[in-house]
């Protein structure tokens, strides 16, 4: 990224795109629809069975098989399940340059899951002061997954993130975050399609963080535009 500056992202930018909260590079991935485990018994089999032989001892219960959650992506027939909750690494909580990179990656899996998800409470833990870049993101995740409604695809990626790990006279780190993002399609509860947008090119995010209290926070967000 070179000859790069950094520019805020603006309240307009987003009211020009009801549904897109692109200004974040964001749109996270939705997913899945649909728990799976393990199949269920056949009553048939069962009942029979137990007219047939003895009652079973109770120093010896007969097991019994624990159905796994399984993350399955949105689709058109219905919403994202079983998402796996983003992990903080044990790395992102040092003042380091690997901790603050992990922390980066961190900040945009909880944006993705909240997309997925339409739950923003971690989201809201990591967010920078006063962003009203941010407040939009979330008025689009919070909105679009109310009355039966819900997103597909989208999800964030991070391909690239760096810092140089010098602070600035505010004590704050510069990171450079590199993002992908999938298309984004808009379903009604009814399982009609409202949008797409279509694929956007990767965009450069800047963040401003600070490690206070022996933790990271994510003071600013900006975008690097060439």
């Amino acid at each position: 990224m070179t000859s790069q500056k950094v520019s805020s992202f603006s309240r307009e930018r987003f009211s020009d795109r009801p549904y897109r909260a692109a200004a974040l590079l964001i749109l996270a991935g939705l997913a899945l629809a649909g728990c799976a485990g393990g199949a269920p018994a056949d009553p048939g089999t069962a009942s029979s069975a137990a007219a047939e032989s003895p009652s079973p001892s109770p120093s010896s219960p007969s097991p019994t098989p624990t159905p796994s959650a399984v993350y399955k992506p949105a689709d058109a027939s219905g919403p994202a399940q079983n998402v796996p909750v983003p992990v903080l690494p044990e790395v992102a909580k040092t003042e380091t340059k690997e901790g603050l990179e992990a922390f980066a990656k961190y900040w945009f899996q909880l944006l993705s899951y909240g997309y997925e998800t339409g739950e923003v409470g971690l989201f809201e833990g990591v967010e920078p002061r006063s962003c009203g870049a941010c407040q939009k993101v979330k008025e689009v995740i919070v909105n679009w997954h109310s009355e039966g409604r819900w997103l597909v695809g989208g999800k964030l990626t991070t391909p690239v993130v760096d810092t140089t790990f010098v602070k600035d006279q505010q004590g704050q780190y510069k990171v450079a975050v590199q993002v992908h993002q999938e298309p984004l399609s808009y379903m009604r509860a009814d399982g009609s399609t409202a949008r797409t947008d279509p694929q956007a090119p990767d965009q450069g995010n800047l963040l401003l963080v600070a490690y206070e209290n022996d933790r990271w926070v994510v003071t600013e967000l900006g975008s690097i535009v060439g």
